[in-house]
């Protein structure tokens, strides 16, 4: 029988022997994460991988875990690289793990997939959100590199669609490490400058170049900004996260430029139609007006106190004459009656016997027709045709 060892010497010696194998070094081991866990203290990560029947644990230190472009989730198919060890207090065998990277799908798309989930339960997203694009912007503030072509593209769009705008460029660094609080800067600067439309832009470039747009510190930018926000980050093909959050999309910084500021040449034809249309509204309703003032015009003459009293007046004439006709009318058929009567009356007028050699005799006013009417002595007056004479009864003579 050889020594007795104690239990640490065991372990100690195990962990010497895992070690010093070469084929247990950077090894890469495939397997199901389960109990993941970050110590906030240390900030080392302690889990488990298994399979269908078994499983060990992985320590992942801080230093490892930190640069980590996903968050490992219970029941996530990984694979970890790392050197394979022996945990001497309990004596339990493990896994130090360098790296780590979702099995089946790139860490980057992962943690993209992961971010846009955690922001979208934020509300980041959403549409009501959403502010509108100024129409007639007075300043553009642009936050991108300083050097990149996308920069040039953009001034050159502005300065010949509408030159009049001021167009202010916030430097940014659009790549690498230090690319999400650079970008974050600048979005800052920029939504303080009394800009009306801000754009986030930059060139086309791999997944890799743009995942600072991907980050959470850029997407919360982006979403917090006071100034309404156009990004244009790669080419059409590309889109980020920080698109799902500003308020426009644009497929290229050009278009971008394009979106944010209006054409000069359609605003002076746009003028134009609507000075016609001005024009055309502003002639129909003078001839509206004109119409109606005229209608108001002939009823206030119709009404007025004037055409009422010429009225009268026309009426007054138009019974005057009718009042003249009926008049002569009236004389005219009374004229013909007395003319008849006369006529009539001369006809048995005893005048008209006169005429022929009678006389009429009267006594005191008195007709006399008979001779028994007479006495001796009476006087009488003769009446002749043309005159009559005075005369005293000497007898009377009796048929």
């Amino acid at each position: 029988m050889g020594s007795v060892l104690t239990v640490t010497q065991l372990n100690k010696y195990l962990s010497f022997k895992i070690k010093a194998d070469p084929k247990l070094m950077g090894v890469a081991v495939r397997g199901e994460v389960s109990n993941f866990n970050i110590n906030y203290r240390s900030g080392h990560a302690y889990f488990s991988l298994k399979d269908e029947t078994s499983a060990i644990s992985c320590v992942m230190f801080a230093s490892a875990a930190s640069k980590l472009r996903f968050g490992p989730e219970d029941g996530m198919s990984v694979m970890a690289i790392g050197n394979a060890g022996v945990y001497e207090r309990s004596g339990s065998c493990q896994i130090i793990v360098s790296e780590m990277v979702p099995a089946g799908a790139g860490a980057v798309h992962v943690s993209v997939e992961q971010t846009k989930k955690e922001l979208e339960a934020l509300g980041v997203f959403e549409q009501g959100r959403k502010k509108k694009i100024p129409l007639v912007p007075k300043k553009v503030a642009v936050v991108t590199s300083p050097t990149g072509a996308a920069l040039q593209d953009m001034i050159r769009i502005t300065e010949r669609r509408y030159p009049v705008c001021e167009l202010l460029v916030f430097p940014a660094t659009v790549q690498g490490e230090a690319a999400p609080s650079s970008i974050c800067e600048a979005i800052k600067k920029a939504d303080l400058c009394g800009a009306d439309t801000l754009i986030l832009a930059r060139g086309g470039g791999s997944a890799e170049d743009l995942m600072p747009f991907n980050s959470r510190e850029v997407v919360l930018a982006v979403a917090d900004c006071e100034t309404p926000v156009i990004t244009a980050v790669g080419h059409e093909t590309d889109t980020t996260l920080a698109d799902y959050a500003a308020d426009l999309r644009a497929p290229t910084p050009s278009a971008a430029a394009e979106l944010a500021v209006p054409d000069r040449s359609e605003m002076i034809s746009a003028v134009g139609a609507l000075e016609r249309r001005l024009g055309a509204a502003a002639d129909m309703c003078i001839s509206e007006r004109e119409h109606r003032l005229m209608q108001l015009e002939s009823a206030l003459m119709l009404g007025s106190p004037e055409k009422r009293l010429s009225d009268a007046v026309n009426g007054l004439a138009s019974l005057e004459g009718r009042l003249r006709a009926a008049a002569e009318r009236l004389l005219g058929e009374y004229d013909a009656r007395i003319n008849e009567s006369v006529t009539v009356l001369e006809a048995l007028s005893p005048f008209r016997v006169l005429s022929r050699g009678y006389s009429l005799v009267s006594r005191e006013g008195s007709a006399v027709t008979s001779a028994a009417q007479l006495s001796q002595g009476d006087k009488v007056t003769l009446r002749f045709a043309d005159g009559s004479a005075e005369a005293e009864i000497m007898r009377i003579n009796k048929d």
